[in-house]
């Protein structure tokens, strides 16, 4: 092998690679991480868990490039037989090509599964950027395309990594989430302040509402987070999970994983009532986000939803100093309470060449669509309109 070979191979389990080695890509930079979620912590919890592996569609076929020996560059890779658990949509495509004689399944996914959170698809490590994510797109290509695969899709990767592998001839998708965005506010009330009066009074009557259900709000972290409030919030995520999706992706000894290595990464905000938990949000912390996961509950209180999942997320991001809360896949609701539309992004490529011709055509136009959708709900946010004439 020349000094300059880049070596590409797939591990069909994270005990195959040293936890260090991981991180030093994953994570490179000392303190917290940008996002928890290609961590090897996390992402071996959900292997050791089994919420990915045999019978659940989410196959793990993890990268990793080495040069000389030395890796700089993995992806969390998966195998998938099925299309759930993405929040990238591609049901319709699926259809379609199977539709015209194709098998559209198995396919290849770099992602964080079950996690509609933008980060990092291509982990390097610093200094083998360029390097190591061509050779872990040219990898993945190269692995679909000899193994004919239909298909391989990179989902929430950075705006940076679309733009990237778009040059590499990938074809870029954009969708969208709503976001709120931290200007540097004291505190709520400050917040609150930049909405029209209309909506500030909404929120205030909602969350004196929410916070008068006849218990407290526990807002737990680190050390914090016991057992016993895992046994509480898997009640509220299987029945989140049953109603969203049939059956949840999570399994339970997910959480227990989570108790051991994840705490730390970790906001879990429940409410009680009389030492009884009834509803619980989890959220995830990164260096500079928030990340809004799951909700649940067993009882309705009203506005308790918006309190336990936006406001009290809103309240830990002031109170800590981060730039944003992500409050997760869909939801135009969150509008009114001051989480603005944003563009997410992912990368798609096909093996069959009048299929991707047609997906690509497709693409343009949905772009565009989202775009225009965007800027028509930003338009529509809680925010006081700023006078253009006055402002002159």
């Amino acid at each position: 092998m020349s000094q300059d070979t880049v070596e590409v191979t797939i591990l069909n389990s994270l005990r195959d690679i040293d936890p260090q080695d991981w991180d030093a890509c994953a994570c490179p930079d000392a303190g917290r991480p940008q996002d928890p979620f290609t961590t090897y912590r996390f992402l071996k919890a959900l292997e050791e868990s089994g919420s990915v592996g045999a019978g659940t569609g989410w196959q793990p076929r993890y990268m990793q490039a080495t040069l000389n020996g030395q890796i700089i560059a993995v992806a969390p890779m998966y195998a998938k037989s099925h299309s759930q658990g993405e929040y990238i949509f591609d049901h319709n495509w699926a259809h379609a090509y199977e539709q015209a004689g194709g098998r559209y399944y198995p396919k290849l996914q770099i992602a964080v599964p079950h996690t509609p959170a933008t980060g990092r698809r291509f982990l390097t490590k610093p200094g083998h950027e360029v390097l190591g994510a061509s050779a872990l797109v040219q990898g993945a290509v190269q692995i679909a395309s000899d193994n004919q695969l239909s298909s391989l899709h990179i989902t929430f990767c950075t705006e940076d990594e679309a733009a990237a592998g778009a040059a590499m001839g990938l074809m870029p998708r954009s969708s969208q989430q709503f976001h709120w965005f931290n200007e540097g506010y004291a505190d709520f009330d400050a917040f609150l302040a930049e909405l029209s009066s209309r909506k500030r009074k909404n929120i205030r009557k909602e969350r004196a509402t929410a916070n008068g259900f006849g218990g407290e709000i526990l807002m737990l972290t680190g050390a914090q987070i016991l057992p016993e409030h895992w046994d509480a919030f898997w009640v509220f995520y299987q029945d989140t999970g049953a109603r969203k999706w049939g059956t949840p992706y999570l399994t339970r000894s997910f959480f227990d994983r989570a108790q051991d290595v994840l705490r730390d990464d970790m906001l879990l905000v429940l409410a009680q009532i009389d030492g009884r938990y009834v509803a619980g949000a989890l959220n995830f912390i990164g260096r500079d986000a928030l990340y809004g996961r799951y909700w649940g509950c067993i009882e309705d209180h009203p506005c308790l939803h918006f309190e336990l999942c936006y406001y009290r997320a809103i309240e830990f991001a002031i109170e800590h100093g981060l730039s944003r809360v992500e409050a997760g896949a869909q939801g135009s609701h969150k509008l009114a309470r001051g989480y603005l539309p944003v563009t997410t992004h992912s990368l798609h490529w096909v093996g069959d060449s009048g299929f991707s011709e047609a997906i690509e055509r497709y693409l343009e136009a949905e772009r565009d669509a989202v775009d225009g959708e965007i800027e028509a709900l930003t338009s529509y946010g809680p925010f006081k309109k700023i006078d253009v004439e006055e402002q002159e």
